[in-house]
């Protein structure tokens, strides 16, 4: 009896981890195909109306934020440091309130909401969140313990499925939501990581997130081009990630002082700066700014003023309490900042490896960073100066932000102790209530 009790648990566990796995891939695709049209009506009416911005971001910014706050609590910003909160949390109420099946439908809802208003966010991240909020729901369905173990699998799933690319989710899983090399779990984690990957390919086919890059670094002087990218896009970086941390805080306790009318008037403030921004680059900033970063890759150059606008319509975005990720447009302004740098002639060079060097200096995770871009890009020929520029980006932004940025986020969402950031709640908040927005992206 005692063996049978055993063996149902075993198989029990590896039966959660399966489904799972394809629940999570499928969610996945169709969340993509989802974001790709909402994002493509937003520019299909901005072509006909180049005015409809002007009414609609700001308002859009409004709607959402509002919806986040008051029906979808815990769905604000980009949910990766949701994701790494609940693995802290133990089983409960505190840890259903991030990673539910209602944050789900949020989630994905807003982020959908949010790109058909011109926001600068990305579905990337929600993708984590949703896969761990599936993975833990169905946990709970087969019984299963190994709660950790499933979120941690659904956040490397997400990341897998999102950008058709398995060996990223696998090493973000291992170095950003774990933070350690654990030989039991990691082999459940690539599991889950192949099945949800097979679901993908199904749907989709075999693709590359950015077409194959062409770009070489067989010359001298196309070296130095790694230190300068490498630095400037990391320090970059780390800059972004200083002012997303800090403005959350500083917005989180601006809106406790008078949370009636400032939950309003914080949303609509930022809606106007991501509105301004997307005019003035011509619509450049709006979205994910995948068709730029792509651009850039193929070696087409980009406005020099392309990655400053999008930095800012990203970070204004991040901090105002839309659900919706910083991954891809992250991406897009190291592939800008990158161009730049490079100047004619090395643009596809000089955006491969801003991206990778910004990216690791947002978030911190040099192999995360340089593994999803060498996958994206499709060139592991270019293995050595882009795992360089990502290591230098990582070594430059902690000169201004040394704490990683989702795991300095996921502190907002975790109880109070000794030493853990305090952050301002508003007045009369229910107990029961996450956290509010703004950020946590």
């Amino acid at each position: 009896m005692r063996r049978l009790r055993v063996l149902r648990r075993l198989w029990g566990n590896r039966v959660a981890f399966w489904v799972g796995a394809l629940v999570v891939g499928m969610v996945s695709v169709l969340f993509a195909a989802a974001a790709d049209w909402a994002q493509a009506r937003f520019f299909a009416l901005q072509g006909r109306f180049w005015l409809a911005p002007v009414l609609l971001t700001p308002l859009g910014f409004v709607v959402c934020a509002h919806l986040a706050r008051v029906y979808f609590p815990g769905s604000q910003g980009s949910g990766i440091p949701q994701a790494i909160a609940a693995r802290h949390l133990g089983p409960g109420p505190e840890r259903q309130r991030l990673l539910s099946l209602r944050i789900c439908v949020g989630k994905i809802g807003l982020t959908l909401i949010a790109l058909l208003c011109g926001a600068s966010v990305g579905r990337e991240g929600p993708t984590v969140q949703v896969g761990a909020a599936l993975m833990l729901q169905i946990s709970r369905l087969f019984g299963t313990a190994q709660q950790r173990g499933l979120i941690l699998a659904g956040s490397a799933a997400g990341i897998a499925a999102a950008f058709n690319a398995p060996l990223a989710g696998v090493v973000f899983a291992i170095e950003e939501m774990s933070r350690a090399f654990e030989a039991r779990t990691n082999s459940r984690v690539i599991t889950t990581v192949i099945l949800s990957g097979l679901i993908s390919l199904g749907l989709e086919g075999n693709y590359v997130y950015f077409g194959v890059s062409t770009a070489s670094f067989d010359q001298p002087h196309t070296w130095m081009l790694v230190v300068f990218c490498g630095l400037g896009g990391g320090l970059a970086g780390g800059v972004f990630a200083r002012l997303m941390f800090e403005g959350t805080l500083w917005l989180r306790g601006f809106m406790a002082v008078d949370p009636l009318r400032r939950q309003w008037l914080v949303p609509l403030g930022c809606g106007v700066i991501v509105m301004l921004c997307g005019l003035v680059s011509h619509g450049a900033t709006f979205g994910t700014g995948y068709d730029q970063a792509k651009s850039a890759i193929e070696g087409t150059s980009l406005p020099g003023s392309f990655w400053v606008l999008k930095l800012i319509a990203t970070l204004v975005t991040a901090i105002s309490g839309l659900p919706g990720g910083i991954f891809a447009p992250s991406l897009a302004v190291g592939a800008g900042l990158g161009a730049a740098l490079a100047g004619a002639g090395l643009v596809g060079a000089g955006a491969v490896l801003g991206m990778t060097a910004y990216f690791a200096g947002v978030v911190g995770a040099p192999m995360t960073a340089f593994v999803i871009v060498l996958e994206m890009t499709g060139n592991a020929g270019n293995a050595i100066p882009v795992m360089l520029s990502a290591m230098l980006g990582v070594s430059a932004s902690k000169l201004v932000n040394r704490t990683p940025l989702y795991h300095a986020l996921s502190e907002l969402f975790l109880p109070p102790r000794p030493g853990r950031v305090k952050h301002p709640q508003p007045a009369q908040r229910p107990e029961s209530a996450s956290p509010p927005a703004p950020g946590a992206a």
